[in-house]
């Protein structure tokens, strides 16, 4: 086939660019450009031209060609000020499960026009057709599976995606990437957000929406301990951060009328309930809302999975229950649905239920 692969100067797309080219594709790289270095420059060191660098290596050793596609402001469009208002709005954005949605698979893949049979990226997914229907399945490495990421993707962008190295364990892409003798063998994982690089979030927050300090309350009775920078530094469930003595103390509520952040250090007690949220704008993969209530539930990336139950609302929206309760619901984060290995799409949580009332 002719696919394009997007290359970032990670191991894992460095792999699944050779694992291609062995297999005998007609394959093209293609570098995307969305760092903020004009912006944020001032913030740290923009990585760009290091990745770059690496990319540059990983293609010229295999024999392929490379195309670097400046995409910055749409990125700045799509991915940067949705993150902004949703900070604003005093929820917890994920802008990476956008990125797939609306830059991988949808800007870029609008750029190729259909010039393409595919798009290869490194994420640890897998793709399986079922009746004419492309479902997303999880890798089989449980920490580095990337579903979560992927699972706001409408069915014509998955019919069009490929993920090479979906199918294996990091420890088998290293080893891999030490045989192939790639640049990119020994690099580290990006950690982070993908257009901030080595950029803190904090500093990129103040760098957009500035200081309103605020009382830092403790929620059962009401006393105030301290004072914050702002709302919008603080996610609910979140340990770190207030500079209180005597902790660990959690963010359990934000109220943006007061600019209250309030601090709780009972978090797990039965009052604090942490099973419930309402999900809107929901996605599902297939194109056709699942017929059974009883799935899979994942609240954020990583391996923690929760049994659930799902009540579809007239409106369009869902109420998801979960089996226990959870660190922390935030709203603006993405609920993602399993039914089994397979996801079955996601949608934005709006507000956990039932809610913890302000005291």
């Amino acid at each position: 086939m002719k696919i394009a692969v997007l290359i970032s100067g990670g191991v894992d797309s460095s792999v699944a660019l050779r694992l291609l080219k062995d297999q005998g594709h007609e394959v093209t790289a293609f570098y995307l450009k969305i760092w903020l270095e004009n912006e944020l420059s001032f913030l740290g060191s923009c990585p760009w031209q290091e990745d770059l660098s690496y990319v540059q290596a990983v293609c010229e050793q295999a024999g392929v060609p490379l195309e670097v596609l400046n995409l910055q402001k749409e990125y700045q469009d799509a991915i940067v000020s949705y993150t902004i208002n949703e900070i604003k709005a005093g929820r917890t954005p994920n802008p990476d499960v956008l990125c797939n949605n609306r830059i991988k698979f949808g800007v870029f893949l609008d750029h190729l026009e259909g010039s393409f049979e595919k798009i290869a990226t490194g994420h640890y997914a897998q793709v399986e057709e079922h009746n004419g229907i492309c479902m997303l399945k999880k890798s089989p490495d449980p920490i580095k599976d990337q579903t979560y990421f992927l699972s706001y993707m409408h069915q014509h962008q998955l019919q069009r995606a490929l993920f090479p190295i979906g199918h294996l364990t990091k420890i088998q892409v290293r080893e891999m990437a030490q045989r192939y003798n790639l640049a990119t063998k020994d690099r580290k994982d990006s950690q982070g957000l993908c257009f901030l690089g080595k950029i803190k979030f904090a500093d990129f927050i103040k760098h957009h929406l500035g200081e309103q300090p605020g009382p830092l309350i403790e929620f059962e009775t009401g006393q105030q301990l301290g004072s914050h920078p702002g709302c919008w530094f603080f996610t609910i469930g979140q340990r770190k951060g207030s500079g209180l003595a005597g902790g660990p103390w959690y963010v359990v509520a934000k109220d943006f009328t007061s600019n209250a952040v309030f601090i709780s250090r009972n978090y797990y007690r039965a009052d604090k309930i942490r099973n419930a949220c309402t999900v809107d704008q929901v996605n599902w993969i297939s194109g056709v809302a699942p017929k059974k209530f009883a799935v899979q539930v994942k609240v954020r990336h990583g391996e923690q999975m929760y049994q659930g139950t799902l009540a579809f609302q007239p409106e369009g929206t869902l109420n998801v229950v979960l089996n226990d309760r959870d660190q922390g619901i935030a709203p603006g984060q993405f609920a993602v649905f399993y039914d089994g290995d397979y996801c079955l799409g996601s949608g934005v949580i709006v507000h956990p239920l039932p809610g913890l009332s302000k005291r």
